[in-house]
């Protein structure tokens, strides 16, 4: 079986999908510390004049944990993110298709960024029938320090063999521990292709909401690698 183990992120990217799509279980790594100006509380969509950010303001107080960590309502990040996305996808072709789930999304008034960001990625996931059982790191009361035995503890636990990093995998893990456990690890290799945007020129690499609106549910088959591939086997 073959797991993948990643922070939650706010709108991931497509290959931040492909993990889902390409996993049998994909784990939430929710029980980490929160890292400030990455991807966990903010995305990128695309504008007439290029891209933009659309950021999750947060109550963050150092050494927070991911789960732990709380939005901040006083500001009004709900309202402006609605607009955001019928300015600038109402005339993409599947914009109304999936508009009252974002709708009803904004509408709610979330406490916790983990709630709101795997409410929206299980919602994609479900979208596109990717495959992956879903499970958070915080449900499983795990606790291991060190970076790469918590994911082999985490793979160990549910009875994973096979992990698939990312191409950055080697960077900060230490690979013969997955050996000495007889857990495999593939590494992916997602690069998705051009597909039809709004507006000129083409934007890699932005929030997957972009293929919702444009392509979806035909942006499976860029997620699953119809056109990105990812060399993470389960042999």
């Amino acid at each position: 079986m073959m797991a993948a183990i990643h922070q939650p992120q706010y709108i991931p990217w497509l290959g931040y999908m492909n993990k889902i799509a390409t996993a049998d279980i994909f784990i939430f790594l929710d029980t980490v510390q929160f890292k400030k100006n990455e991807w966990q509380n903010r995305n990128r969509i695309k504008t007439a004049g290029g891209w933009q950010w659309m950021t999750v303001p947060v109550c963050y107080h150092y050494p927070e944990k991911i789960s732990e960590v709380k939005i901040n309502n006083t500001e009004r990040w709900r309202e402006k993110h609605w607009q955001a996305l019928v300015t600038n996808y109402s005339r993409a072709p599947y914009f109304y298709t999936y508009a009252d789930f974002f709708r009803d999304t904004f509408d709610r008034a979330w406490d916790l960024l983990t709630d709101l960001s795997i409410h929206i990625i299980t919602f994609l996931a479900g979208i596109w029938d990717l495959k992956a059982n879903i499970v958070r790191t915080s449900q499983l009361g795990l606790n291991h320090e060190d970076p790469t035995g918590r994911l082999v503890v985490i793979c160990k636990t549910l009875g994973a063999d096979v992990y698939l990093s990312g191409k950055d995998g080697p960077n900060y893990m230490n690979i013969d521990q997955f050996g000495d456990n007889k857990i495999k690890v593939c590494y992916q290799e997602f690069c998705s292709e051009i597909y039809p945007q709004l507006f000129e020129g083409f934007i890699p690499d932005l929030s997957s909401i972009d293929l919702l609106f444009n392509c979806g549910p035909m942006g499976k088959k860029i997620i699953e690698g119809y056109y990105g591939r990812s060399t993470g086997k389960k042999d």
